[in-house]
């Protein structure tokens, strides 16, 4: 789909909620601001609407292949979806010029930490049923890259991370360790 998809940046409307996907991917893969497609710089990378989550309730809903192994459970994830950081002057003129970040509730501005990873965002891949006829008699492929999602790794922790879990129903059915937090 990215393949075929018009580009024509800097012309048009704003069609908000309606990701580019080649250019998704590049704002992440190589840390530009969606906002102005400019590289963001150390210090400077911010997120609006992004969520604070401990590691392993992040695993325990599915996304424990996005986390390296070695971050702790308790370790907060700052999860931005698809939105790569901005700039601090970009945050500034989305959140007074956006009709959907002035309405949006969860609005919250953060820095971004200095370390942070990806994950694909996979979708079923199927072909439209006038490009299967065309398409060769192959299986096609039964997921593809949709987007791609970023975390940001904090120094912060929640060492009462397991609790969340119970109070969401996401806790795996075994008996509780007291070492390892409540």
């Amino acid at each position: 789909m990215a393949v075929c998809q018009a580009e024509r940046p800097g012309q048009g409307k704003p069609q908000y909620s309606l990701n580019h996907f080649r250019r998704q991917r590049e704002t992440v893969g190589r840390m530009l601001c969606p906002m102005c497609g400019e590289p963001t710089a150390s210090g400077d990378r911010w997120t609006q609407v992004a969520k604070r989550a401990p590691a392993g309730l992040l695993r325990a809903r599915g996304l424990g292949m996005a986390l390296p192994a070695p971050v702790p459970n308790e370790r907060i994830i700052i999860d931005a979806g698809s939105i790569a950081p901005l700039h601090d002057a970009c945050v500034k003129r989305s959140l007074a010029h956006c009709p959907h970040l002035k309405a949006h509730p969860g609005v919250e501005v953060m820095a971004w930490p200095e370390h942070w990873t990806v994950a694909p965002l996979m979708v079923e891949a199927v072909a439209p049923p006038t490009l299967a006829i065309i398409a060769a008699p192959r299986a096609p492929p039964r997921a593809a890259v949709g987007f791609l999602q970023i975390f940001g790794l904090t120094q912060d922790s929640d060492p009462r991370w397991r609790r969340r879990l119970r109070e969401l129903d996401l806790a795996p059915s075994q008996p509780h360790d007291p070492r390892q937090g409540a």
